[in-house]
């Protein structure tokens, strides 16, 4: 299948294709065209998650929504189901289950399940190289963020999807989100109902119109806005910081690293050398002191029952080569 294609690609290239192309923007990319969507959807969720710095939305209920929601939307709908489920097929769970956690990965604004799984799988395709949309041999910044700021041709949605993402729009439920306000509609239910949240709990324990109002505004701008800028840099982390840092098990073509603190952040997705190596199996962590969160919710659905063909590292990873540092 085409997004597991990173082993053929340990043939091509070379780090000596590399170190021609780094510092150059993907072939498909039009430096003086900004993709305005993107660009002003992530200003205004920095801006209003600046305001939890202002005295009155902080509100314990908003911290603690948005310690709950790094895990509820981040691990959840990103990690475990846009990643490993929808993007890599590393195991299967019931259509209720799967599209409640997918429901989850759109609340986080990183685009629609197929979007989001024909990019990776593109990036899994050419990683590191010019025809990679995020890699950071473009520049740090262009790899964590920079990338979604410029209009890329290659990136158009009905070439991208016809390449990578055919098997994901054959889902009725998936193409409506392409095709219908189903997938706005979902954002702007989370922040309804995180103000509606807020605004009940504070009338439950006896509060006024006015306090109530003011713990809804809090809970939504920590548990939506704060939320989901956090989420945001840490996925990012793994298309910068996790191709630049890090130590490598395995020796793939691509220059993806090992990073303990984006694994510990992203709670497993940072062992993502480990994961190149071996893009199909849903444990990115190979050793033991290799903590992986996200499998362990993997394991957990899988003993109740709720997660089936779930894959483990391949036989011939399970064997490490020669480490490659690198500061």
């Amino acid at each position: 299948m085409v997004f597991e294609t990173d082993q053929a690609a340990r043939g091509r290239g070379g780090m000596s294709k590399k170190i021609v192309e780094s510092l150059l923007l993907p072939t498909g990319a039009v430096s003086r065209k900004i993709e305005w969507p993107y660009t002003l959807t992530v200003i205004a969720y920095h801006l209003l998650a600046l305001l939890v710095f202002w005295p009155g939305m902080f509100s314990w209920s908003g911290v603690w929504m948005l310690v709950l929601g790094l895990f509820v939307f981040g691990s959840l709908g990103i990690n475990l189901c846009y990643h490993r489920l929808l993007t890599h097929r590393g195991l299967v769970c019931p259509k209720w289950l799967e599209y409640t956690f997918a429901v989850l990965g759109c609340c986080c604004m990183q685009d629609t399940p197929a979007r989001w799984v024909a990019v990776h799988r593109l990036h899994h395709v050419h990683s590191d190289s010019r025809e990679d949309p995020h890699s950071p041999l473009a520049g740090p910044f262009w790899g964590h963020m920079g990338w979604m700021f410029v209009k890329n041709t290659d990136l158009e949605r009905l070439e991208i999807y016809s390449r990578y993402a055919k098997d994901i729009l054959r889902d009725p439920f998936y193409k409506r989100l392409e095709t219908t306000a189903l997938y706005p509609l979902i954002v702007l239910g989370s922040w309804a109902l995180f103000f509606a949240a807020g605004v009940l709990i504070e009338l439950s324990l006896g509060g006024s119109f006015y306090e109530a109002l003011q713990l809804g505004l809090s809970v939504c701008v920590w548990g939506v806005f704060a939320r989901t800028v956090v989420v945001w840099h840490i996925t990012w982390s793994v298309n910068s910081a996790a191709h630049l840092w890090g130590y490598r098990n395995y020796n793939t073509a691509d220059d993806s690293r090992n990073n303990w603190f984006v694994a510990l952040i992203a709670v497993g997705e940072g062992w993502h050398n480990n994961h190149h190596a071996d893009a199909r199996s849903a444990r990115h962590g190979h050793k033991w002191f290799e903590l992986d969160l996200t499998f362990s919710c993997v394991q957990i659905l899988e003993y109740l029952g709720l997660a089936t063909e779930v894959v483990r590292p391949a036989a011939h990873t399970v064997v490490t080569q020669a480490p490659e540092a690198k500061p």
